[in-house]
């Protein structure tokens, strides 16, 4: 009888183990899907938000400057928003066409230089 009941509490512990770990698994796949994307420098940060196509571009340095983001489709520049100088981050729309590649760019109106995202599409 000991047997039989330590031979069930090994099988229990299994399940609940594999249990465990098969969960976080399954989250983290999840995220992997997520392609939302950021760049940033010492002033600012700009965001793709995959879901509704949306851009952000936040200055979060408060030295008098404001932060400029541009989508460039190609060369082309498609969507531009600046901000600083008041609360909040500025946001704007555009479409993310398929098979086409787009990059972020990010500069701090004070000069210096910009940062570039690596390309990305749908």
């Amino acid at each position: 009888m000991r047997i039989a009941l330590a031979r069930l509490a090994v099988a229990g512990s299994a399940a609940v183990l594999f249990t465990g770990i098969a969960a976080p698994a399954m989250a983290s796949d999840t995220q992997v899907r997520i392609t939302n994307k950021t760049i940033s420098n010492d002033h600012g940060r700009m965001t793709f938000y995959d879901d509704g196509d949306m851009f952000e571009v936040c200055d979060t340095k408060a030295d008098g400057q404001g932060v400029e983001g541009q989508l460039l489709e190609g060369d082309k520049t498609v969507l531009y928003l600046t901000d600083g100088g008041d609360a909040g981050c500025d946001k704007g729309g555009y479409d993310i066409s398929w098979g086409k590649s787009y990059y972020m760019e990010l500069a701090w109106m004070g000069g210096g230089p910009s940062v570039m995202s690596p390309s990305f599409s749908e």
